[in-house]
């Protein structure tokens, strides 16, 4: 008989003790009870495979959506450093150059530089001056974008992209024939350091001038490796027959990326007060709305929406082996909720044990998941053993970040989901009717 065998009929959970306030400590300690019994004990014969199943389930779930998350974020981060150490994060420029092949230049003297750098959450002001060219060897020809920098210009980024070479020293005032030159020319025109260069510039007149290469750089990035020559500002000024104050464009970089809108902002109004309408129509555009780099941003923000589909798709599948492994233990053990009844034990009671040992089940994957999940991040970031092509995606190593911040949410969200989907199956133990439920065994 199952009276005879159960450890249930005992005074300690007698309902003449009890009656139908069963402490709530009960409920956790019959779960632990069933979740601590061997998988190959009679009882468990059926339900082990499903458990394993939903902790599988659960794990595997985890882990996916926490190497997604930090896929990602690392790729995002990866890619939004490139742009705005070429780019940077605001440009003041005069907007009818972003329809002209020429630039139209702005006037940006001392004082008005000295302005936008002192604009709460400027960290860095640069001048740039660019002129359209042609660089030319006895085989083959390249169009280019001379980009010309000075004294003042970061070159953090730049040197820290470079394949061969020294980075030479570019001044405001002194003209230089010493560029740098991308890898993706390099090879396309068969150019190495020390090799010279003539280029071509067309305006009015054919202007010619014979450069050195100095160093070679390479981003992956084809928007700026396929176009841009780093030179001299005063290089490109003379070239332009601009003036000493005159330039292309104010680099602005800010101290907080996530907040550059506001700093944006406070720039355009800057340049309200400051710069009059006859000398142009300046404008503060962000790396966002600039045509140069705004397709990469809308491409980056994309991903977002990837990693959403993932993370829904991923908590529904941990969902649904919940579920059905809940389903499995109910029928499983549909005696002893009729003998838990029979001593007093509400439904409410015999519903907290049940969920209370998913609970068990969904923590047990949850740690899995993390080591998993976890293992193979710290594995990318310290070996590299995922590789991609930076022709396409821009990095030759899959890039990962992770926050702890995003590590805790993961696990309390797939926790808090999973739980909550298993409160409705749970009420199929409220249909189970004590009398019956005794003779099922």
């Amino acid at each position: 008989m199952i009276f005879t065998s159960c450890p249930l009929l005992s005074p300690s959970f007698s309902a003449a003790r009890y009656g139908s306030r069963w402490p709530q400590s009960f409920a956790l300690f019959m779960a632990r009870r069933f979740f601590g019994q061997k998988s190959n004990s009679r009882q468990r014969r059926a339900s082990a495979p499903a458990i394993r199943i939903a902790t599988a389930g659960i794990a595997i779930g985890l882990a996916v959506m926490i190497v997604s998350v930090a896929v990602v974020k690392g790729f995002q981060h990866e890619v939004k450093h490139k742009i705005t150490g070429f780019a940077s994060h605001i440009d003041i420029l005069d907007i009818n150059s972003l329809n002209s092949p020429e630039d139209y230049p702005i006037v940006a003297p001392k004082s008005f530089v000295e302005a936008v750098r002192n604009t709460p959450g400027v960290a860095h002001v640069q001048r740039t001056s660019e002129k359209m060219g042609i660089l030319k060897t006895n085989d083959d020809f390249a169009g280019i974008q001379l980009k010309g920098i000075g004294s003042d210009y970061d070159t953090k980024f730049l040197k820290s992209a470079l394949t061969d070479g020294d980075w030479p020293a570019f001044e405001d005032t002194v003209a230089s024939n010493k560029i740098v030159l991308s890898r993706y020319l390099a090879q396309r025109l068969h150019l190495k350091v020390g090799s010279r260069v003539y280029a071509y510039f067309f305006e009015s007149t054919i202007k010619m001038r014979r450069f050195e290469v100095a160093a070679i750089y390479e981003t992956n990035l084809n928007q700026f490796d396929k176009l841009f020559v780093i030179g001299s500002s005063a290089t490109v000024s003379q070239l332009n027959s601009w003036q000493a104050d005159q330039c292309s464009s104010l680099e602005v970089v800010t101290t907080n990326f996530d907040r550059m809108d506001q700093t944006q902002q406070r720039l355009t109004q800057l340049i309200a007060r400051e710069m009059k309408p006859e000398q142009g129509t300046y404008e503060a555009l962000s790396v966002r709305e600039n045509p140069r780099t705004s397709g990469t941003f809308q491409w980056l923000e994309l991903l977002d929406f990837n990693v959403w589909i993932i993370l829904i798709l991923m908590v529904a599948v941990a969902g649904f082996t919940m579920v059905s492994g809940l389903l499995i233990l109910i029928l499983e053990r549909t005696s002893t909720i009729g003998v838990l009844k029979a001593l007093g034990a509400t439904n409410t009671r015999v519903r907290h044990v049940f969920l209370y040992y998913a609970a068990l089940i969904i923590g047990r994957g949850l740690i899995i998941g993390n080591v998993l999940g976890l293992g193979v991040v710290w594995a990318q970031e310290n070996f590299g053993f995922a590789h991609l092509d930076p022709a396409t995606y821009y990095v030759d190593a899959v890039p990962v970040m992770l926050s702890a911040w995003w590590v805790v949410a993961l696990n309390v969200g797939t926790l808090l989901i999973t739980f909550l989907a298993l409160v409705g199956p749970s009420f199929l133990i409220t249909r189970i009717q004590p009398a019956r439920a005794i003779r099922f065994d």
